[in-house]
């Protein structure tokens, strides 16, 4: 009883999961400043936009690595899963929504209050439902999202912002704006609840094993990420949104050497689908190839021994 009514509260995932946080609510004090600076100061206001984009991208980076501290230290908690819940509805969904709803349509605020509420209801409703089924079957949970996770939600929006205006040379009102982010955000609404799934690459830790060639690739995104850092966020979220819509049609194999899932080389269970395809090509195997028929040996066809003869 004293356990469920004073929950333990780790103090490294929950201080990842504060940072995420105080990145989110930084960000949505940007976003109101540039609002009320863009008819005074348009590159006061580009500033505080740019401001806004990297809390949201470094509320990303939090919320990457407080559920890996929970689970390298084996401190996973329920209180620690409401609490990151809590910090992603303010740095995921408010100031996404809000983003677009002051920037994009300030010159329309009905459309814009409909845009960004839809995306924050759809965001809000999404992590609850992820907390339901992280209580109900957490392994399975831990292994993929079922529809487009709201952080990358959020970090797509950032970082496609972030590009646009650098193309654009910090115009943050352009007509590229004004036609890509309301409609992708209605995407994104739905596609948090859709059946599409995602890895959520939770099975990776520091006793990963890689090869040289994946570790090469891996040195070289992070690379690339330092002079090309307008674009290359954009590229990263873009892909994996893309990756739920390929991934059913790839092979298991395929699929577990793209996600390094290493649940599945230590024995994990399959979802449903690997389970269903595994029993269907096991069949179609022993109708190919039956086993062949023993020869019938007539002393083997009873069990009693031979009586001796007299």
């Amino acid at each position: 009883m004293a356990d469920d009514e004073n929950p333990k509260i780790y103090l490294l995932p929950n201080l990842m999961t504060a940072g995420n946080l105080c990145f989110g609510f930084a960000a949505t004090l940007k976003i109101l400043e540039g609002a009320l600076m863009q008819r005074v100061d348009s590159v006061g206001a580009a500033n505080a936009f740019h401001t806004a984009i990297w809390c949201i991208l470094g509320a990303c980076v939090c919320d990457l690595l407080d559920g890996r501290l929970a689970r390298l230290g084996g401190t996973d908690s329920p209180f620690g899963r409401e609490f990151d819940s809590l910090a992603d509805i303010v740095s995921f969904g408010v100031a996404p929504a809000l983003m677009v709803s002051r920037i994009v349509l300030r010159e329309t605020p009905k459309l814009g209050w409909i845009v960004a509420s839809i995306y924050l209801v759809c965001g809000a409703l999404r992590l609850a439902r992820f907390n339901c089924l992280a209580a109900a079957n957490s392994a399975k949970a831990n292994k993929e999202f079922k529809g487009f996770p709201i952080p990358a939600a959020a970090g797509l929006v950032a970082s496609l912002t972030l590009f646009i205006v650098w193309f654009t040379n910090d115009q943050v009102e352009h007509w590229l704006t004004r036609w890509a982010l309301p409609p992708l955000l209605i995407f994104l609404s739905w596609m948090m609840f859709s059946s599409f799934k995602y890895p959520s690459f939770k099975a990776v830790n520091w006793g990963t094993t890689r090869s040289l060639p994946r570790f090469l690739a891996i040195v070289l995104v992070i690379v690339l990420m330092v002079p090309f850092y307008h674009w290359m966020p954009a590229v990263i979220f873009i892909s994996y949104l893309l990756y739920g819509f390929i991934r059913p049609w790839l092979s298991r194999k395929m699929r577990r050497e793209i996600e390094e899932e290493i649940g599945e080389e230590t024995g994990e269970e399959f979802d449903d689908d690997d389970e269903e395809n595994e029993t269907i090509d096991a069949r179609q195997s022993v109708l190919e190839n039956p086993a062949p028929s023993q020869p019938h040996s007539p002393q083997s066809s009873s069990s009693q021994p031979p009586r001796p003869q007299l």
